[in-house]
């Protein structure tokens, strides 16, 4: 792991790692909170949680939006830091929430699930929400394998989203609160013909979960199964790969002074008991040439 550097450690398991004025956010999962941590690795508990936080995001205004895996609710901190519901997604989501995108105009896309993944249930697929920034909801998008990281390019026309369980990253062309022209932006190989979760992280060749995208138009992907951080290109082809000797990689964020630090969310396992109990989970960070672009 000669090329990472921990930032931060004895961690539960965390997730959607965000850069903002000087520090990164990150929801650490079974603590139940948000972390912002320093370059130093000193950190501050942002927001603290009644369920398990997971996906984040900045509206215009300064507050922050977090995804409440097991209620399924987006909740808002505000500039109090006192946490209010901000929209209840249980009526369109079947599981939990997962990673979340806010862009520029208040809007969050929202992932999930789709299925009860720790309990042992076959795989399927679900939906993408939209939720406006009045707290309005609705599906942007179904027939989704699993949606999780998400990146919106430059000009805000694009997103693009990791399908953990499809082997391969989605494109859509963005209208406001709507998704449309759905392509492969990569692919790693055909889609699983199983349905069973232990086979297709078995057969797939990258297993995406957390992504950021840089100057260059190529996209960083957290490959959970592979324990490995990879650049790709639009298409598939993969540009550089950086391990991580044995440490699962769950998301990753492009951030530092001048874009060009690349953190890691790292945990020797995404069990949930396990995670919960022993506190093994770090933030590594690298440097990489090409700075960060777009959101995230």
């Amino acid at each position: 792991m000669s090329e990472f550097k921990t930032l931060i450690g004895g961690l539960s398991f965390t997730e959607c790692p965000r850069w903002r004025d000087g520090r990164l956010y990150v929801s650490d999962r079974y603590t139940q909170r948000v972390l912002a941590v320093a370059m130093d690795g000193t950190s501050e508990t942002f927001a603290r949680t009644d369920g398990l936080p997971c996906g984040l995001g900045f509206l215009p205004d300064g507050q922050l939006l977090i995804t409440s895996m097991l209620d399924r609710r987006i909740l808002r901190r505000q500039l109090d830091g006192s946490l209010v519901e901000h929209a209840d997604l249980s009526a369109l989501v079947p599981w939990q929430l997962n990673d979340m995108l806010v862009d520029d105009e208040g809007r969050a896309w929202t992932g999930n699930f789709g299925f009860d993944l720790m309990g042992g249930a076959q795989a399927c697929t679900t939906v993408l929400i939209c939720v406006s920034p009045d707290g309005a909801t609705r599906v942007a998008a179904d027939q989704l394998g699993f949606p999780n990281g998400m990146v919106l390019t430059p000009d805000h026309r694009t997103l693009i989203v990791a399908e953990t369980m499809m082997n391969r990253l989605s494109a859509f062309t963005v209208t406001g609160d709507s998704l449309s022209e759905r392509r492969s932006w990569a692919t790693f190989g055909s889609p699983p013909t199983s349905t069973d979760v232990p086979e297709i992280l078995q057969q797939a060749a990258v297993v995406p979960d957390g992504i950021c995208l840089d100057g260059e138009g190529a996209i960083w992907v957290a490959d959970v199964f592979h324990n490995r951080l990879i650049r790709v290109a639009e298409g598939g082809t993969i540009l550089e790969e950086l391990k991580t000797d044995g440490v699962s990689v769950f998301a990753c964020m492009l951030g530092g002074e001048d874009g060009r630090t690349l953190f890691a969310c790292a945990a020797p396992t995404f069990d949930e008991a396990e995670a919960s109990q022993n506190h093994r989970a770090s933030i590594l960070m690298t440097r990489v040439q090409v700075p960060h672009a777009g959101l995230p």
